[in-house]
């Protein structure tokens, strides 16, 4: 009994690592390139690489545009700058969902099941 006690536990952690800002890309990344971990593992990395992919698209959007624009480079700096504020508020809101075991998903990128 322990030992399945303990396994859930260090999956529950895993989950955790995986909602990491920035950092938890790669160990996302890396259980859906060998198809590891359960069906929520999967479906937590992949809402975990669509949020990462989304703000750092975004966000190296508007850094090029500050860099070409002149007149408006600082509005755009800012918007950069809550854009990323934005995304690790999303990811520690996450990381509350998870702790409190409920389902974790966001509108449009999707719905990962009640966490165990």
């Amino acid at each position: 009994m322990t030992d399945f006690l303990e396994r859930d536990e260090s999956r529950h952690i895993k989950l955790f690592l995986y909602l990491l800002p920035v950092f938890g890309f790669f160990p996302a990344l890396w259980t859906l390139y060998r198809r590891g971990g359960g069906r929520q593992e999967r479906a937590l990395s992949r809402l975990v690489i669509k949020v990462c992919l989304g703000w750092l698209v975004a966000y190296l959007l508007l850094g090029f545009g500050a860099t070409a624009s002149e007149s408006s480079q600082i509005p755009i700096l800012i918007t950069a700058s809550l854009l990323t504020s934005g995304y690790f508020l999303v990811n520690f809101w996450m990381m509350v969902q998870l702790w409190q075991r409920k389902s974790i998903g966001l509108p449009i990128i999707g719905r990962v099941g009640r966490m165990p």
